[in-house]
């Protein structure tokens, strides 16, 4: 059944969307200008086209490098997390025991604790294993994600219908070969979904790499934004230029993935 959207969710969603959305105007606006025409009209648009902070930002900032290390730590991450989580939820859900119960209250414990309170701990761990200041050790800290992808992957593959399991079972195929060619292909949209929201806070996040990377040639995009802001603090238009640069992949990202977010959580939904 198609429903008329409601004219009071207009008159509120527009000047939200307004509102959220005037911010990214501001800053994209801006990176067309001069340092002059930004202070004496911020809001307006711009007289001409002014690209000379696009090339000031790719001449001083080396932005290649750090998006090649942001997509290593990203990709190799998001590539753990999915792993684990879907293994460690695939075994949860094919051994029924009490074990299960005390297990999900340790990894809600762990789920729980805020991060910042481990910092420390952390760093001491990564200094002893050798593996503080590279982006590997990077991709060990954000494996700790797969908590997370644990408890929605979970949820999500007790929809699955278990008499396909004991089909297999019965057919002769391994706990291995059950969950490959079985259980995977059968929890793609969690996966997706998962793998989403992982890949934007992975990219996005900026207390990680701050901490544990001090090497400016290892360092992530947002790091970069971050040491901008001494580089350019007499020249905000390039600074605003670097952080569109910087904002562009997660935006495509995004678009292109929005529709996928959806499907898997209504996935979960309709089938439970």
């Amino acid at each position: 059944m198609n429903r008329k959207a409601s004219p009071l969710t207009s008159v509120i969603m527009i000047p939200v969307a307004l509102l959220v959305g005037l911010p990214l105007y501001y800053i994209v606006v801006n990176t067309f200008k001069t340092q002059g025409e930004m202070s004496t009209s911020p809001l307006a648009l711009p007289q001409q086209l002014y690209l000379e902070n696009y090339r000031t930002v790719f001449e001083s900032v080396p932005l290649a490098s750090s998006f090649t290390n942001t997509l290593y730590v990203t990709a190799l991450s998001i590539l753990l997390m999915l792993l684990i989580g879907s293994t460690a939820a695939y075994g949860m859900i094919m051994r029924n025991s009490v074990f299960n119960r005390w297990f999900g209250v340790a990894l809600l414990l762990g789920f729980i604790i805020p991060g910042q309170s481990t910092l420390i701990p952390l760093y001491r761990l990564l200094v002893d294993i050798h593996l503080v200041n590279t982006l590997t050790g990077l991709v060990l800290l954000y494996s700790a994600g797969s908590i997370f992808c644990y408890f929605l992957i979970q949820g999500y593959m007790r929809t699955v219908p278990f008499e396909i399991i004991e089909a297999a079972r019965i057919d002769g195929a391994g706990v291995f070969g059950i969950y490959w060619r079985i259980v995977l292909p059968l929890i793609r949209p969690i996966l997706v979904t998962v793998g989403v929201f992982q890949t934007m806070w992975v990219w996005n996040d900026f207390i990680t790499p701050n901490v544990f990377l001090s090497s400016p040639e290892k360092k992530t995009l947002v790091l970069q934004v971050y040491t901008a802001v001494g580089q350019f603090s007499t020249n905000w238009p390039s600074f605003m230029t670097l952080s569109v640069i910087v904002l562009i992949p997660m935006v495509v990202f995004f678009i292109l993935t929005q529709r996928h977010i959806v499907n898997g959580l209504l996935a979960g939904g309709v089938k439970g």
